[in-house]
């Protein structure tokens, strides 16, 4: 009896929130500010044709896309027919159109073959309405080397299907799709997969002696799909991608980059990841649609000593109105992180089907990490985690690093979080609220959850965090139990916790654990306590 009126008052509470959070929900210029999106509103369909003003929680410009001149050349002017490869010709157009000051590009209906493409300044390449545009699956498509960044440290390798290195002003464009490089060939066969990267290319080595071209045989490192490195003024635009070998749009020290109403289909594909912002800065990310096999939208800093070296962080970045529909992460950071990740405001999204819809993950070898991360305005549903942070990792790619003790001495690749905010999120189902596993050396740092409806089967577990405050929330929990280790100063404010007992039991362990309070919440406090403040008692560690 007391499940079923859970069951109704949940619901009710809940349905209530929604309604009045989206109302008018399919009126997307009428949209109230502090209205959390449903799906209709958001990704590749709901595109419009221009660029609203951004307006984020620290300094970021107001970025136009980039103008080409009126010059346009379809490739079949140069002889591509859809029968042959045509890497030269769409290559020799490119560079005329080049030389010429620049132009666009076509790429016009019908099936073409390629192998690796290099966008040059001034150019826009359009994949028409109706073009299919498929890379080769040979890794000999794709030389000779080029200098390119491979999970955060530097290679030579086989770089992108369509690269770009050094250019301003370019961009990629179209109603088309693009199909990635097909499976069974050399490419897929020769990918690296004996050992992390940071184990293979010693950072000690210059990178122009870091090549690796699969030439015998020997192993590669995959092609991004799209990645403009070095590269200022890009626009990626429209496009749809399919069958990608490893991540989708990997932006790399950029500068000033728009990508939106993009759409990546990579399910099924490991690190599939859908968008990569690595090292660069100025990013607008807005209306995509990503179904992948990795994380989905996903912010990194470089990798390890390699990272530190290069030391490019990625800043001022704005993703807003993206949808989600599966992958590992909605809207991760990490586990790249080394040259810190700074200024990131996720807004207006909907994730769902994501394993943590938002996602923090970086590990003691890698360094840097996160800081001034803002979150708003975000549905979610179907994830295993609402938030989750993992700042150890697993044994198979970190070793012992993967063990939470002994606490290592802090050093150049202690990664940190800190000073992250969240909040107007809707969680209609997850399985856990918030999962953090931080480090005892480097504890996750000044967490604040705001005006949070979540409907979830587990509360929260916590490892190794200084500073979190949940506050103005409903939290709706089939398990009402909270689970924290090594966890100070903990703040629940105006947090009501519906659950089929009506209480909350909260677990305390480790010796750094204390100042854990509740502040006019319901329950008022916690199973056993003697009042809302949490005191380091036998009884209380039980």
């Amino acid at each position: 009896m007391i499940s079923g009126l859970y069951r109704i008052l949940s619901f009710v509470i809940f349905m209530q929130f929604a309604v009045a959070a989206n109302a008018g929900a399919y009126k997307v210029q009428e949209r109230k500010t502090d209205s959390i999106p449903v799906k209709e509103q958001v990704g590749a369909a709901a595109l419009p044709a221009e660029i609203a003003p951004v307006n984020a929680p620290f300094k970021m410009p107001q970025l136009k896309k980039p103008v080409f001149p009126a010059r346009s050349i379809l490739i079949t002017e140069n002889g591509a027919k859809e029968d042959s490869k045509v890497t030269g010709i769409i290559q020799q157009t490119i560079d005329q159109l080049n030389k010429q000051g620049g132009g666009k590009v076509i790429i016009p209906k019908g099936k073409w073959h390629t192998g690796r493409l290099t966008l040059l300044s001034n150019i826009n390449l359009e994949i028409a309405e109706g073009a299919e545009l498929y890379f080769s699956g040979e890794v000999e498509d794709y030389r000779p080397a080029v200098f390119t960044r491979n999970e955060g440290i530097e290679v030579m390798s086989l770089g992108a299907c369509i690269y770009a290195n050094g250019q301003r002003n370019i961009a990629i464009t179209g109603k088309g799709k693009l199909i990635g490089p097909a499976k069974g060939g050399s490419v897929r066969k020769q990918i690296m997969t004996k050992d992390v990267i940071e184990n293979v290319v010693a950072h000690t080595t210059p990178v122009a002696q870091r090549i690796y071209e699969g030439h015998n045989g020997d192993f590669i490192f995959p092609p991004m799909f799209i990645s403009p490195i070095n590269c200022n003024n890009v626009l990626i635009e429209g496009i749809s991608l399919e069958n990608t070998a490893f991540w989708n749009v990997a932006p790399v020290y950029c500068d000033s980059v728009i990508i939106r109403g993009i759409t990546v289909h990579s399910v099924g594909i490991p690190r599939g990841d859908g968008i990569d912002i690595e090292s660069s800065r100025n990013v607008l990310i807005e209306y995509c649609t990503l179904s992948t096999g990795d994380d989905a939208f996903t912010i990194k800093a470089g990798r390890g000593y390699d990272g530190l070296r290069v030391n490019r962080p990625t800043e001022n970045v704005v993703v807003r109105n993206g949808l989600v529909l599966e992958g590992h992460g909605g809207i991760t950071c990490g586990s790249e992180t080394a040259s810190m990740i700074r200024n990131l405001y996720v807004h207006d999204c909907v994730f769902e089907n994501a394993r943590s819809a938002i996602r923090f993950k970086t590990r003691r070898p890698r360094g840097g990490g996160g800081e001034n991360l803002f979150y708003e305005r975000i549905r979610i549903n179907g994830s295993r985690y609402a938030f989750e942070w993992d700042m150890l990792g697993s044994a198979t790619h970190v070793g012992t690093a993967a063990s939470r003790y002994p606490p290592r001495d802090k050093d150049a690749l202690t990664p940190v979080f800190r000073s992250i905010k969240a909040e107007n999120i809707v969680i209609e189902k997850t399985t856990q609220f918030i999962k953090a596993t931080a480090i005892p050396e480097s504890p996750l740092e000044n967490i604040r959850i705001n005006k949070i409806q979540s409907n979830t089967e587990d509360l929260i577990a916590a490892a190794d965090v200084q500073g979190l405050t949940i506050s103005n929330s409903v939290l709706s929990v089939q398990q009402p139990v909270i689970n924290l280790l090594d966890a100070r100063n903990i703040l629940f404010n105006k947090v009501t916790i519906i659950s089929p007992s009506n209480t909350v039991q909260l677990k305390v362990e480790g010796p750094l654990s204390r100042q854990i309070r509740f502040k006019n919440s319901s329950p008022s406090r916690p199973i056993g306590w003697a009042s809302n403040s949490w005191q380091k008692t036998a009884s209380a560690t039980k």
